[in-house]
């Protein structure tokens, strides 16, 4: 992911924001810490704030069953939780989980719907973000479908440090496979075989990243072009 600027609003869907636009957003939100396990939403909630993640972040979960849940994106410091609103529907689609606990910038979802209509540079970027988050929607569901679990092991890690913003990432098994989808055992193996190769190390846990170049080639090439479409859609200068 591309590096955040230093600036008081450290999320990256704020950074090129013109300095009136960003401080009409400052004056509207405040910040608030994040814990880990805390549920922001449950599906078909309506929605009462925005959530732009500074060094948290939060998956979005699809839920069949209590027994079947399946992540299919995530927001850290590159996006935002809310992206809805920017459509004018003010219901949640997925469960939104903390998955790394930390501060965020929180605004009240209807002073967010009217700061959009003074804000057209900052309405641009988020229609922008719904355009990438879309097609990372649908890579996911391809990826799952069609890649093996070591690869979208690799991927699920890569995207996780990157928001995380650490080598050393506390993950286990079983949370593994909840957002993978997948069945504990194969997590296990993908994870050996990631191992093996020395990409991480695996303890107790924690999952801690070796070789990030390495995990890269690893994983599917949808990592790649999640961060390149990013990048494009999303400039930072």
């Amino acid at each position: 992911m591309t590096s955040i600027l230093n600036v008081p609003a450290a999320n990256q869907l704020l950074v090129e924001l013109p300095e009136v636009e960003r401080n009409a957003f400052m004056a509207a939100c405040d910040t608030v810490e994040l814990s880990f396990g805390e549920v922001l939403l449950q599906p078909t909630e309506t929605f009462t704030h925005v959530y732009f993640p500074i060094d948290s972040f939060i998956s979005l979960i699809v839920v069949i069953d209590t027994d079947k849940r399946l992540e299919v994106a995530m927001a850290g410091r590159e996006g935002m939780l809310g992206s809805s609103l920017v459509l004018g529907i003010d219901e949640a689609p997925l469960l939104a989980l903390v998955q790394g606990a930390g501060s965020a910038l929180r605004i009240d979802a209807g002073a967010f719907q009217q700061l959009l209509l003074s804000t057209p540079v900052l309405h641009q970027r988020l229609k922008r973000y719904i355009y990438v988050v879309m097609k990372q929607l649908a890579t996911s569901a391809a990826c799952n479908h069609f890649h093996r679990i070591e690869e979208r092991l690799a991927r699920w890690l890569l995207m996780t440090q990157d928001r995380a913003g650490t080598d050393q990432l506390n993950l286990t098994h079983e949370f593994l496979a909840m957002m993978l989808g997948v069945r504990r055992a194969g997590i296990t193996l993908a994870a050996i075989a990631l191992q093996t190769r020395g990409l991480i190390r695996y303890q107790r846990g924690t999952i801690t990243v070796l070789d990030r170049l390495g995990l890269i080639e690893a994983s599917c090439e949808c990592y790649s072009d999640d961060c390149a479409l990013y990048a494009k859609m999303l400039p930072v200068i």
